[in-house]
């Protein structure tokens, strides 16, 4: 399991980043919320959800873990 964290500092979009514990993109602990320990970014994504409805994942530490996740979903 990975830990994740929400920002509370919104992108150019308006929207709030979801990011791994190790992600390079990761705001200052002043400004981030724990969401927890998940399994992968899907998953905190939908708790983010519940929280903000402008939560979205992080493209460099999230987005690309889920597509090979979908993708290995698809050919089972």
């Amino acid at each position: 399991m990975k830990f994740f964290y929400l920002s509370s500092i919104s992108d150019e979009n308006g929207n709030f980043q979801i990011h791994e514990k190790e992600c390079p993109f990761l705001p200052d602990a002043l400004d981030r919320d724990y969401l927890g320990p998940f399994n992968n970014g899907k998953e905190a994504l939908r708790r983010a959800l519940s929280i903000n409805k402008k939560a979205t994942i992080c493209e460099h530490c999230c987005e690309k873990k889920i597509a090979k996740s979908l993708l290995s979903q698809k050919e089972n």
